[in-house]
């Protein structure tokens, strides 16, 4: 696309479907170099990824070749592919319908890679429901709780 330059960070959050806890640490980092390579291939640039048993954080500079839920449609389709693939967990996995996409300023970045890599810590003291419904409120998105997700406590 000549002439057409942008600068576009958006945070991408989704979850395992019914937020069970299968990425293991033996799955974590080969998960996150996977999809990492899948959003570099679709022009993309992953400045910071954080798998955590029930669900990711990704923090990408968009390329406005391509939008954010084909993206998002891409990596989860061909990560639970290739999780699937490897044989390493009892059932098959899936990911969670939906997803969360956040937009930052570059003066923000910082911050937000270090909340991305800092989430064993944050879950120590807080749900990711809790983290998730932060997001939202925070950004002044308007949800129904019942939509969200399929919450294991419903």
């Amino acid at each position: 696309m000549p002439n057409t330059y942008t600068q576009l960070y958006i945070q991408l959050v989704f979850a395992v479907k019914y937020r069970q806890s299968l990425i293991n640490a033996d799955l974590r980092v080969p998960l996150e170099k996977y999809m990492t390579a899948i959003v570099q291939n679709n022009g993309h640039k992953l400045i910071a990824i954080y798998c955590i048993p029930d669900h990711c954080h990704l923090l990408i500079g968009l390329n406005a070749k391509q939008s954010i839920s084909d993206l998002v449609r891409e990596v989860k389709a061909n990560s639970s592919k290739w999780i699937n693939e490897q044989r390493k967990l009892k059932n098959k996995f899936n990911w969670q319908e939906g997803y969360g996409a956040f937009s930052y300023a570059k003066e923000q970045l910082q911050r937000v890679i270090t909340y991305i890599l800092n989430q064993p810590e944050r879950h120590r003291q807080s749900t990711f429901k809790q983290e998730y419904t932060k997001l939202l409120e925070q950004y002044a998105i308007d949800y129904k709780e019942y939509y969200l997700f399929n919450w294991l406590d419903r």
